[in-house]
């Protein structure tokens, strides 16, 4: 089978472009943890648990990739795709008019040209229940979908609460092995709690890139049985509950709890429990093969107003129009980092008082900062919180404004340089400036950023 020659640039785009739900500075797995990686691997040709059709799918999927990366793409389209269902009735959400903008004009265009220039597809920055700025580039419009990665795990975290307040799941504290019965007698995997798939506490090898096809990182994310794969070849190397460890495979086990916990597939699911009681509009995910099992790390597209609508819903602590549908408190925690990160919660970075400019990464150096985003200055409000997914598919939540800022599309331009905080601080400038604060700083960050 033709595996064209990949450079390493091509290797990192592998992780930064296509798979899209690595954190930014992902490495190749850490020494102490290759053995287990490699045990994995070596386990994994050969072996007579898939056929030999799968084994080939698994081979063609990979090379695209590859191929992708070569080209510098990204591998923006997955097949096969399922339906996910929204709601019957769509109204699209109401914009401020005039009299009701609480952003003076002058800094919403400085937001909308400082998203274009960052190759942005969709900006929509909400506050207290009206758009008060609705914004789409190049060929996408209202409808289009949101090519997630990993905004995906949010969703899973309020998938799991959606499941807490139906009674399926009895808590955060409940081993996931009661779901993955395959787990049950392994002394390591059956400490495993629901809380770990969620604030990246599994124990699982973390996430990184490889250049071969047969490294359990790719089979966890390539393979027409990806969920069999991190089940039974996806290592753990570390205590579940002892450290913070990025990892996809850990996200992507959300699925498989969901639908052994409810009896329902994971689309439907999100359809019938979240994006329906929200008057969302539904989309698409990926499946691992036809009729099989659906991706949670990655892998939904939605449009930008399903996304607000989710974020809406954890502003208003987990209730829609009267209806509660997360349990009372969940947010918080979705909300409350671990002794290992206290920058990630569920699913959702907690970002706080950053200090200083770098990228993710470096947890054992600087372990205060815990991963950190790209920006010039700490947040403006505390009580900040936010989605994040590669190439800055970002949701920041600011609950003391009520405001919410949506903000995707692809990396930005080669020669520019994404700043987390700005369109945040932009905003919540205006807004304190509105009672006498700091607007002209903000308008005069918008222009700086002209």
């Amino acid at each position: 089978m033709f595996r064209p020659a990949v450079s390493s640039s091509a290797v990192v785009m592998l992780s930064w472009l296509l798979v899209g739900c690595a954190p930014e500075g992902a490495q190749e797995p850490e020494h102490d943890h290759d053995d287990a990686a490699a045990a994995a691997t070596a386990a994994a040709p050969g072996t007579d648990r898939f056929s030999a059709e799968d084994e080939a799918l698994h081979l063609v999927r990979f090379d695209r990739l590859m191929e992708a990366a070569r080209l510098g793409a990204g591998l923006d389209a997955y097949d096969p795709l399922a339906p996910v269902e929204g709601a019957g009735e769509l109204v699209p959400w109401p914009h401020a008019d005039d009299a009701q903008r609480a952003i003076d004009e002058s800094v919403l265009a400085g937001a909308r040209q400082y998203a274009e220039r960052m190759n942005s597809n969709a900006l929509l920055i909400w506050r207290e229940g009206l758009l008060e700025l609705e914004a789409y580039f190049g060929e996408h419009t209202r409808e289009s979908l949101v090519v997630s990665r990993s905004l995906a795990k949010p969703l899973t975290a309020i998938a799991v609460g959606r499941a807490l307040d139906l009674g399926h799941i009895t808590s955060l504290d409940q081993p996931v092995a009661d779901f993955i019965d395959e787990w049950r007698g392994d002394t390591r995997r059956e400490k495993m709690l629901l809380r770990h798939l969620l604030d990246m506490r599994t124990g699982f090898l973390p996430q990184g890139l490889s250049s071969d096809p047969q490294h359990v990182l790719n089979r966890a994310y390539l393979h027409p049985r990806h969920d069999e794969v991190i089940i039974h070849e996806y290592p753990v190397v570390d205590e579940p509950g002892t450290r913070y460890e990025y990892s996809n495979a850990t996200s992507e086990l959300v699925a498989v709890v969901i639908q052994r916990a409810t009896g329902m597939r994971y689309e439907d699911f999100l359809s019938q429990e979240v994006l329906k009681p929200i008057g969302a509009a539904g989309g698409e995910i990926w499946l691992n093969r036809p009729d099989g099992v659906a991706h949670s790390g990655c892998c939904i597209l939605l449009p930008a107003q399903t996304w607000l609508r989710l974020a809406i819903l954890l502003l208003e602590d987990g209730a829609w129009e009267g209806t509660q549908l997360l349990p009372e408190g969940y947010v918080a925690e979705m909300k409350t980092g671990t002794p290992q990160n206290v920058r990630y919660g569920l699913g959702v970075y907690v970002p706080g008082p950053y200090t200083e400019r770098r990228p993710f990464g470096n947890l054992e150096r600087q372990p205060e900062l815990g991963p950190g985003v790209l920006h010039s200055e700490p947040f403006l409000a505390d009580d900040l919180f936010m989605f994040d997914g590669n190439a800055n598919q970002v949701v920041y939540i600011v609950p003391s404004q009520r405001l919410i800022i949506l903000r995707t599309g692809g990396n930005p331009p080669r020669d520019d340089e994404w700043d987390n905080s700005y369109l945040p601080n932009l905003l919540i400038s205006a807004l304190q400036g509105s009672d006498g604060d700091a607007a002209p700083q903000a308008q005069a960050g918008a222009r700086a950023h002209r």
